[in-house]
C-alpha cells in the first residue's frame, strides 16, 4: 500500500503539531506550511495527494491559496480539505467556488479528520 502524503496549511504552530499527530498516526506522511504563500512554495516540490488548509492566514489566505492551487493544472483534482474555525455558509460557498472538496471545522476530532482524508484520497 502507497503511504499517501497530507500537505498541512495552517499559521498556528499548535494545529500544525495537533494534526501531524493525527494524520502520522493514521499512517500518512505529512509536509506543512506556515501559510498559502509558504504552502505554494512546498507544493511546488512536492506532490500531495490530500491538502489540508485553514481559511484565516497571513500573507495569503486559504481563499487566494486555493484558488491557486486550481490554477495548476497539475493540481486540478487534488482533493483540498478546509479545517478552519469559520462555520460561516457564505465562507463555505466561497471555498467551494474556489474549488474546495470539503469543510471540516475546528476544533476536529482526529478520527473524523482521518476518515475524511481517506474518503477523499481514495
Amino acid at each position: 500500500m502507497t503511504i499517501k502524503v497530507i500537505l498541512t496549511v495552517d499559521d498556528s504552530r499548535t494545529m500544525r503539531d495537533m494534526l501531524r499527530l493525527a494524520l502520522v498516526d493514521a499512517k500518512f506522511e505529512v509536509i506543512q506550511a506556515v501559510d498559502g504563500v509558504h504552502g505554494l512554495e512546498v507544493l511546488a516540490q512536492s506532490e500531495p495527494d490530500v491538502i489540508i488548509t485553514d481559511i484565516n492566514m497571513p500573507n495569503m489566505d486559504g481563499f487566494g491559496f486555493i484558488e491557486a492551487v486550481r490554477r495548476d493544472d497539475r493540481r486540478r483534482a487534488t482533493p483540498i480539505l478546509v479545517l478552519t474555525t469559520e462555520s460561516d455558509a457564505e465562507k463555505k460557498q466561497r471555498a467551494r467556488d474556489a474549488g474546495a472538496t470539503g469543510w471540516i471545522v475546528k476544533p476536529f476530532d482526529p478520527v473524523k479528520l482521518v476518515d475524511a482524508v481517506r474518503r477523499v484520497a481514495a
